[in-house]
């Protein structure tokens, strides 16, 4: 069957090494925050200004303060700082972030990724994204694998306005884990009780399955 929210996210924790500096996108992406390994050490980072977020808080010890680039309420780690938008984009922009974790709308064979707006809805405006998928050094999108309508998310080609351009690594969807090389997506582990040829189905771009093709355990 399909991942749940917390098994798509608990599946990216995977993707986090020790001392990494994390970005995480609004949405599905804030999830990852709760299933950091414990055996590790890593940095969050927020747009709006903050390295070292934590989890999210309970009501014992919510602050209302502290929130992160999508006005969620969160917590900090030990050693966390506080800075302005303008050094946190130039930390991003420098190249200082290891990993960035992205919601999309679609992403297609080209590595392309639009996630930032539908035209002719009403949006407050591209935020971090553009910056995070060109500056980062990996890119990982997490996202619903259809629409709400059934309608395939990984596409041949965008059609809605694009953050940015081949920048996308992996994908990972409630129906499996998606790299993308050679204008194709590559289905390199799958979600238990569903067929390769169900996931195909269900993508628009061509998609070829990996000889070594695994069964998500989380």
């Amino acid at each position: 069957m399909p991942l749940s929210r917390e098994q798509i996210t608990k599946r990216i924790s995977l993707e986090i090494e020790d001392g990494f500096v994390v970005n995480l996108g609004i949405g599905i992406p804030t999830l990852v925050a709760n299933h950091i390994p414990k055996n590790i050490s890593i940095m969050l980072q927020s747009e709006n200004g903050l390295l070292g977020m934590g989890p999210f808080p309970t009501e014992e010890n919510m602050d209302a303060d502290l929130i992160n680039a999508g006005k969620q309420t969160i917590t900090t780690a030990p050693g966390a700082s506080f800075f302005s938008s303008a050094e946190s984009f130039a930390m991003i922009r420098g190249g200082h972030v290891d990993l960035t974790v992205l919601g999309a709308m679609q992403v297609d064979v080209q590595g392309d990724i639009a996630n930032w707006m539908i035209p002719g809805k009403m949006i407050k405006g591209m935020g971090g994204a553009m910056d995070l998928v060109a500056g980062a050094k990996r890119v990982i999108v997490a996202m619903q694998h259809t629409d709400k309508k059934g309608n395939p998310k990984l596409l041949n080609k965008c059609n809605l306005p694009l953050t940015g351009k081949s920048c996308i690594d992996r994908v990972v969807t409630d129906y499996g884990v998606i790299d993308i090389k050679d204008n194709q997506f590559v289905l390199k582990e799958i979600a238990s009780d569903l067929t390769p040829e169900e996931v195909i189905k269900a993508t628009e771009g061509k998609m070829i399955i990996d000889k070594d093709l695994k069964t998500i355990s989380v």
